[in-house]
C-alpha cells in the first residue's frame, strides 16, 4: 500500500475499488451522514456482544466457583496484579493515539505496529523473568510456571494492537464484537472442561492464554491491512507523545484501583484475596462490560466530532445518560440483595463475599459518574488534565485501602468505597472545568436515573423484608430484582419521559442508510 501524507476517503479518484475500499476502513473518517447509523447500530452490536460476554461470564463464574477454589482464584489474582501493570504499558497508548487522530498515513500506522510487537515481545520476557521474584513476594512457589505461561499474552495482544485500532477507528463494532465473543466462548469451554478434570488454577490461567489466542486469529482474519517497514520516528512523535500520556495516565489508575488487591495478597493470602476479587468482580463486571460496550463506541465517535463543540456535548450527554441508567439498578441490586446473589451464584462456601459486594457498590456508582467523562477528555485530546486528575485519585483511594487493610477484604472494600465518594463531586467539577459541560446539564443527565433507582430499590427492598421468611434464595431473588427493576423502568421511561431517548435509538437500528436522518 503507497504511502499518502493525509489519507481519507477523498482518494478514490486515484485508487482502485478495492483500494480505496481498504483506505476508507482503514485511515478514512466516516462522514456525517453515516455516523449516527454506524454509531448506533456499532453502539448496539457492541452492548448485545458484552451483554452476551456478561452472562457467560457469569454463568461460568457460578460454574467453576463450585469446580475451584477461593485459592485458585487468589493465585490467578496475584499474578493479575503484576501482568496488569504491564498491560498498561503494551500499546503505549498508541491504539488510543490511532482511533483519536484526524488523519493517519499508512507508514505511521506501520510504525506503530512494529513498536506494538516490539514492546510485546519485551514485555514477554521481562514478565517470564519476573515470575522468581513473584514467588519471593507472596512466598508461594506455585507462582513461578502461573507467570511464564501468563507472560505469553503479551506477545498475542502486542500484534493486534493496531489492528484493532483500525476496527475501532473504522467503527467495526460488530465485527469486533463477534471476535470477543467467539474468543471468550471458545477459551470458556476450555476452561469448564479443565476445571472439571481437576487443573485447577490451571484452567484459568489456559483461559486468559487461549482468549488473547483466538482474538488475536480473529481480528487478522477480519481486517485486510498488512504493515510495510517501520519509517521515521518523527512521523509518530505526536502519536506517541499523545499515547505516552495516557499509558501514563491508566498506569496511576491501575495502582489506584488494584493496590487493594496487592496488599490483600501479601498481608492475608491467596484465599482472602480470592474472596474479595470475585465480589469485585461479581460488583465490577456488569458496569464494566457496558462501560467497556459504550467506551468502544464513544471514543471514536467523539474524537469525529471534536470540531463541533454543540454536536460533541449534545451526543456526549447520551453516551452519559445511557451509562448511568444501566449501572444505577444493577448498583442497587448488589447493595440490596448481595446475600441472595453470593448464595445464589456462587454457593455457601463464598458467603463472606456478600459483605464485601454490598460495601464496593459505591465505588462502582462512582465509576458510571465519572469515567464517561474520562472519555470526554480524551477525544477532545486534554489527556494531560486527565493524567492529573488521576494523579489526586492514586493518593487518596491508597489511604482509604490501608486504612481498612487491618479488617481484611471488608475493611479494604469500605476504605475503597469511602475514598470514591469523597473524591466524586470534586473530581466532576475538575473535570467539566473549561470544557462545555455545564452542572445543570450533567445533573440533568443523571438526576432521573438515581431517583427512579432509589425508589425502585426501595420497592424491592421492602418486598425482600416481608417475604425472606417464606421464599428460597433462587426465588426471592429473582422476584426481589424483577419488582425493583420493573418500578425503576416505569418511573425512568413513563413517569420521568425518558422513554423518547430509548425507543429512538432502538428504532434507529433498524433504519436502512438511505432512511437514517442528517445528524442533529
Amino acid at each position: 500500500m503507497t504511502d499518502s501524507p493525509n489519507i481519507d476517503i477523498g482518494t478514490e479518484s486515484t485508487l482502485s475499488r478495492h483500494q480505496s475500499e481498504v483506505r476508507k476502513t482503514l485511515f478514512g473518517l466516516t462522514p456525517h451522514a453515516e455516523l449516527k447509523q454506524k454509531s448506533i447500530r456499532g453502539g448496539a452490536a457492541t452492548i448485545l456482544g458484552q451483554g452476551l460476554n456478561f452472562f457467560i461470564q457469569i454463568a461460568s463464574l457460578a460454574l467453576l466457583a463450585r469446580l475451584l477454589s477461593p485459592t485458585d482464584y487468589g493465585l490467578q489474582g496475584m499474578v493479575l496484579t503484576l501482568t496488569g501493570v504491564f498491560t498498561l504499558f503494551q500499546d503505549a497508548g498508541l491504539s488510543a493515539a490511532t482511533v483519536q487522530r484526524d488523519t493517519l498515513t499508512h507508514g505511521q500506522i506501520s510504525t506503530l505496529f512494529w513498536i506494538n510487537c516490539a514492546v510485546g515481545v519485551l514485555f514477554t520476557i521481562l514478565i517470564a523473568a519476573l515470575g522468581p521474584l513473584l514467588v519471593l513476594f507472596y512466598k508461594d512457589h506455585r507462582l513461578l510456571w502461573i507467570t511464564v505461561v501468563s507472560s505469553s499474552v503479551f506477545f498475542l495482544n502486542g500484534i493486534v494492537v493496531q489492528h484493532r485500532a483500525l476496527l475501532n477507528r473504522s467503527m467495526q463494532f460488530i465485527t469486533l464484537a463477534k471476535i470477543d465473543a467467539i474468543a471468550l466462548i471458545l477459551s470458556t469451554v476450555i476452561c469448564i472442561i479443565m476445571a472439571a478434570l481437576g487443573f485447577g488454577y490451571w484452567s484459568l490461567v489456559i483461559r486468559a492464554v487461549s482468549t488473547a489466542a483466538i482474538a488475536a486469529f480473529g481480528v487478522f482474519i477480519a481486517i485486510p491491512w498488512l504493515p510495510g517497514g517501520p519509517g521515521e520516528f518523527s512521523e509518530v512523535r505526536p502519536l506517541m507523545r499523545f499515547g505516552g500520556t495516557v499509558t501514563l495516565n491508566s498506569l496511576v489508575v491501575y495502582f489506584a484501583y488494584n493496590t487493594e488487591k496487592i496488599l490483600l495478597g501479601r498481608f492475608w493470602g491467596a484465599a482472602p484475596l480470592g474472596l474479595y476479587g470475585r465480589a469485585y468482580q461479581l460488583a465490577n463486571l456488569p458496569v464494566q462490560q457496558l462501560m467497556g460496550a459504550i467506551g468502544t463506541v464513544a471514543f471514536p465517535v467523539l474524537s469525529r466530532m471534536q470540531n463541533d463543540a454543540e454536536r460533541l456535548l449534545r451526543v456526549y450527554y447520551k453516551f452519559h445518560s445511557i451509562v448511568v441508567s444501566i449501572t444505577v439498578p444493577v448498583v442497587i441490586c448488589c447493595t440490596l440483595f448481595a446475600d441472595e446473589i453470593i448464595g445464589t451464584l456462587l454457593g455457601p462456601k463464598w458467603a463472606g463475599t456478600a459483605i464485601v459486594l454490598r460495601l464496593l457498590s459505591p465505588t462502582i456508582m462512582v465509576f458510571a459518574l465519572i469515567n464517561p467523562l474520562a472519555w470526554f477528555l480524551k477525544s477532545t485530546g486534554r489527556v494531560t488534565r486527565s493524567l492529573y486528575i488521576a494523579l489526586v485519585i492514586a493518593p487518596v483511594v491508597i489511604l482509604g485501602v490501608v486504612a481498612g487493610l487491618h479488617y481484611g477484604p471488608p475493611g479494604v472494600a469500605l476504605g475503597y468505597s469511602t475514598a470514591m465518594v469523597l473524591l466524586s463531586v470534586p473530581l466532576v467539577a475538575w473535570v467539566k472545568h473549561g470544557t462545555g459541560i455545564t452542572t445543570r446539564d450533567y445533573w440533568d443527565c443523571i438526576k432521573l436515573q438515581v431517583i427512579s433507582g432509589t425508589i425502585g430499590g426501595l420497592a424491592g427492598w421492602l418486598f425482600r423484608a416481608v417475604s425472606i421468611s417464606h421464599l428460597r434464595p433462587l426465588p426471592l431473588l429473582i422476584l426481589e430484582v424483577a419488582i425493583s427493576l420493573a418500578v425503576y423502568a416505569w418511573l425512568l421511561l413513563y413517569v420521568f419521559g425518558q422513554k423518547p431517548l430509548f425507543v429512538d435509538l432502538i428504532s434507529n437500528l433498524f433504519q436502512r442508510k438511505s432512511e437514517l436522518p442528517a445528524e442533529s
